[in-house]
């Protein structure tokens, strides 16, 4: 039996992580004793979409490739020249693309389907519209192919940082090479360093890309006369087309593919899960704050009466401690979160720390005055009346401040719930973690993953 790639580990690990998300946040099981909510479901319906979404981008196992650039760059021929033929319109007027369009690639060898997907130039007229499709589509893109050619300029760079910012692999394509034959990787990547100022901006350049993520091509190269000599003796010329230098381009998106495609597909498709399981979760503790508030407060003084009535001090914290994982639970259940007990403990000990002096004092405090009631209790009960009145007093203070930790983990809580809620056992973002961690080295994802962990934060 053959043993499984770390990729197709990946691909069937993110498959999973989705297809838990899907049955839980469409089942009526989520709810627990609350009525579904119309009002809620209608607002979290196109997040449930995009979780659909992330699942069929799974199942269809195709990969996005997205071409950027600025308008007269070759952007269209690029993409044609990988095809083999001229499926994108070209010419000389300025921004002939005016739409996102895609077609479909099969790269020799057959194993991967990829979508190639040609973008209008990035500084045409709307151009807050352009940089919204740009950002949408380099949302759905598993890699981003940016095209320049001849001297980069500003705006190319600025455009360029913005594009990593969607923290996906990219390849910067130097098309017309023809037209540049002095042009090497380092010298454009150098070129690129000086666009930044200073050291941060050189900083931002080695976050951007790296010299062997530098690919230079001819798509479509200017047609040239050539000498001809006829059968009958006469020679001549016509023009000629030389064939598209795209070898190398060609070779690398080949390798990529090969090597990571289908981890690019199965984290992609994570972050796409992760953004919808966040938007729901976002909005479920927005519409049920009411409900939460008054859940806390029940807790609150829950907490405070049966501290301040009994009389045993180690009894004080661990009963505490119930009330508190009980709470952050009946949280869970009131925003239908997937929660366990044994995750409820690991998000108390969060919150703990969390929350930090408040809490541990708490704690401590509680643990010394319910000593000190715990002793009063025992004089009283010998019927001194300065004893019953020292028991109450410590007992009312002691309430009141485990109460007031009650309240504090509810709104910590709130806040874990709504960040956490990926993070669970199969989660989107626990899914991201370990296949970042286990990524191979000499790869765009082994270069990229601690930038891209950075969006987990």
């Amino acid at each position: 039996m053959s043993q499984s790639t770390p990729q197709e580990t990946h691909f069937n690990l993110a498959r999973a992580s989705i297809q838990q998300a899907l049955s839980w946040y469409t089942s009526f099981r989520r709810h627990w004793n609350y009525p579904p909510d119309v009002e809620l479901q209608a607002a979290v319906r196109s997040d449930l979409q995009a979780l659909k979404a992330a699942a069929d981008k799974l199942d269809d196992k195709t990969i996005f490739i997205a071409a950027f650039g600025l308008v007269s760059r070759g952007k269209s021929s690029v993409l044609n020249a990988l095809l083999g033929q001229k499926l994108l319109q070209t010419g000389p007027l300025h921004g002939v693309t005016k739409w996102p369009k895609s077609v479909r690639w099969q790269p020799p060898g057959g194993k991967v389907l990829v979508e190639l997907i040609d973008t209008p130039g990035l500084d045409e007229v709307h151009g807050e519209e352009r940089a919204r499709m740009a950002r949408e589509v380099a949302r759905q893109a598993d890699l981003i192919l940016f095209i320049v050619a001849g001297d980069i300029t500003r705006t190319e760079y600025e455009a360029l940082c913005e594009l990593r910012q969607s923290q996906k692999p990219l390849l910067l394509v130097f098309n017309k090479v023809d037209l540049y034959p002095d042009k090497d990787r380092e010298e454009i990547y150098q070129q690129l360093r000086l666009l930044g100022t200073g050291r941060e901006a050189e900083k931002r350049l080695d976050e951007v890309l790296s010299p062997e993520e530098i690919v230079m091509v001819s798509a479509e190269p200017p047609q040239r006369r050539v000498r001809v000599e006829w059968q009958d003796g006469t020679v001549g010329e016509e023009w000629e087309s030389p064939p598209p230098q795209i070898d190398d381009l060609r070779a690398k998106i080949l390798k990529v593919l090969n090597r990571e495609g289908r981890s690019l597909l199965a984290l992609n498709a994570l972050f796409l899960a992760k953004e919808a399981e966040a938007n729901i979760a976002r909005k479920t503790l927005e519409m049920r704050q009411e409900e939460a508030e008054k859940l806390i407060w029940k807790y609150t003084k829950y907490k405070a009466v049966a501290v301040a009535a009994n009389p045993i001090a180690i009894f004080d914290i661990l009963g505490g401690t119930v009330a508190d994982l009980f709470l952050i639970r009946s949280l869970a259940r009131l925003y239908g979160l997937p929660i366990t007990s044994y995750e409820a403990g690991k998000l108390w000990k969060k919150i703990i720390w969390s929350a930090g002096s408040t809490l541990i004092s708490e704690i401590g405090t509680s643990f010394l005055l319910g000593i000190g009631k715990t002793g009063a209790a025992a004089v009283s009960s010998l019927g001194s009346p300065e004893a019953i009145a020292t028991y109450a007093s410590t007992a009312i203070a002691q309430g009141g401040i485990s109460g007031y930790g009650a309240y504090v983990v509810g709104k910590v809580a709130q806040e874990y719930l709504e960040r956490g809620c990926t993070w669970g056992p199969m989660g989107p973002s626990t899914v991201i973690q370990e296949i970042l961690s286990q990524v191979e080295p000499n790869t765009i994802l082994y270069r990229l993953r601690q930038e891209i962990g950075q969006q987990l934060s």
